[in-house]
């Protein structure tokens, strides 16, 4: 269990964040910003009773923004845009990722320049802590001036209305408010605004994204490095002195824990004479290209950061007579980068697959597609048509979602970055490339058993004697389907390279 967070006022960060979401992090709202969001709430209904004009708060939203509402109307305003902007199309988002947003969501608002209720807010947290999820569809925004579509249905409940995943079922809103004896709330002036306008959805998806695609690299650089021994590859391109000359972050860190990995292989001492001047660039390029990887999950992961601790609603509120419209809304700064780390997730995907061939093609004294009788049997041939599929819809999913713009709201919101287009699409990518690597991982394993009686180094046959709990050596052909899914599973539940780096910090080997 982490240390207590403190909303509106700690420091989040991706893996906090996620701790809440999963239970492993009790988060509160502090004195601080208790007084902050008093301060805000009281500066709103200041600018309400002197009749002042502030977008959103008295004033119609969008094109509307010219539209006078008055002192009495304030809070139907509220009430009626999350209605209106509930639009949403398609499958329910991941229940992780809702609760997300709304973590993030509650630490945007506590900062105290949104002019949200505390009773909003403890509301709020009442669901993300009682696990009473609302149901957001996962299309509709556009990602400017925010994502109000997907935050509009996660919103709804505040006000009895739309569903919730509550007890393990999906259920509406109205029943477990009856259930819990809880009433819909009043929203207050501005209220409805700020809860839609932000980047909650994408920011949500850039969060699970971090952590999924730092998994990946990790498991890509050990399996990469099990497929090198399979094929009795050289370590030599991750010598040091050869990175300083080019000394990108993420080269240096590959090259590092490939040149760790294989420390103290007996495989690898076995062919040191044989004569190959050069692997494959699947093989000898791994730091180049999984370190690039690496650089773009860097920077995502630096923006992502900079962003769960921003205010990212309009119009922002300083008091009663300072306020800003402005646009801390638009999606653009994550946009660019999530399709950036998209490419970037594909590419391991890529030159896993390419090793997964080089394991079939019967070379360097491994049997062709990795079985002694093939002919009645296919091996490991079909495998790897699933790879070559994966990658090839992962390459489609490349087209950056923000290279794209489509005005909006008669005009008035004439750019827009598609962000959230962008989030759900670098995560559908890491699912694909979670098989692409279970499938490299099982090829390997089998294939680095016709290396014995020699054994590989102490952390990678602690990884190919931990897939095997789950998943043997194959003899003939089987339905490799149900060893791809339980392979793919230690990935995807981070398993298989937690257990390495708590084996390698058991042995006191520098690794993570």
């Amino acid at each position: 269990m982490l240390a207590p967070f403190h909303y509106g006022t700690g420091h989040l960060t991706v893996d906090v964040a996620v701790a809440i979401a999963k239970g492993q992090c009790p988060a509160s709202l502090q004195e601080e910003a208790l007084q902050r969001i008093a301060r805000s709430t009281q500066s709103v209904q200041q600018i309400v009773d002197e009749g002042q004009t502030v977008y959103g708060i008295n004033t119609g939203f969008g094109i509307l923004a010219n539209t006078p509402i008055s002192a009495a109307d304030t809070r139907t305003l509220q009430y009626k845009i999350l209605q209106s902007h509930s639009v949403g199309v398609g499958d329910p988002i991941p229940v992780l990722v809702a609760k997300l947003m709304l973590i993030t969501k509650v630490h945007a608002l506590a900062q105290g320049y949104s002019g949200v209720q505390l009773s909003t807010l403890q509301r709020i947290i009442w669901h993300i802590d009682n696990d009473v999820i609302p149901v957001v569809p996962e299309k509709g925004s556009v990602g400017a001036s925010g994502d109000l579509a997907p935050l509009a249905h996660l919103f709804l409940p505040l006000i009895g209305l739309g569903e919730c995943y509550y007890k393990g079922q999906r259920v509406v809103t109205a029943h477990v408010l009856q259930r819990e004896q809880l009433e819909p709330i009043a929203l207050g002036p501005k209220e409805g605004l700020a809860l839609i306008n932000g980047t909650q959805f994408i920011l949500a998806f850039a969060t699970q994204a971090v952590q999924r695609m730092h998994n990946c690299l990790d498991a890509a650089d050990i399996i990469g490095a099990m497929s090198l021994e399979a094929l009795t590859g050289t370590k030599a391109p991750f010598d040091e002195r050869l990175h300083q000359l080019r000394p990108f972050e993420g080269n240096l860190l590959v090259a590092k824990r490939l040149r760790t990995l294989l420390h103290g292989s007996h495989i690898m001492d076995s062919h040191v004479d044989c004569g190959r001047v050069q692997d494959p660039y699947s093989l000898r390029c791994m730091p180049q290209v999984h370190g690039a990887s690496r650089n773009a999950w860097l920077h995502l992961k630096a923006l992502t950061e900079t962003e769960l601790n921003a205010v990212t609603d309009n119009p922002i509120i300083f008091d009663a007579h300072d306020t800003i419209s402005g646009g801390n809304f638009h999606g653009q700064p994550l946009a660019l980068p999530l399709d950036y780390a998209c490419l970037a997730a594909a590419e391991i995907g890529n030159i896993s697959d390419r090793r997964c061939y080089l394991l079939l093609e019967g070379k360097w004294g491994l049997p062709m597609l990795l079985m002694q009788d093939v002919g009645l049997n296919s091996g490991f041939m079909i495998p790897q048509y699933t790879t070559a599929a994966l990658v090839t819809e992962n390459k489609t999913l490349c087209f950056p979602a923000s290279a794209d713009s489509i005005p909006t709201s008669l005009g008035q919101e004439d750019h827009v970055s598609m962000g959230s287009i962008s989030g759900r699409k670098l995560n559908k990518v890491l699912e694909n490339l979670e098989y692409i690597l279970a499938i490299e991982l099982l090829s390997a394993c089998q294939a680095i058993e016709f290396r014995r009686p020699l054994k590989s180094s102490v952390l990678l046959e602690f990884a190919h004697d931990y897939v095997r709990q789950f998943v043997g050596f194959a003899n003939e052909d089987r339905i490799f389907a149900n060893d791809i899914n339980a392979v793919a599973g230690l990935i995807k539940d981070f398993s298989f390279v937690q257990q390495l780096n708590a084996f390698a910090k058991a042995q006191g080997i520098e690794f993570e």
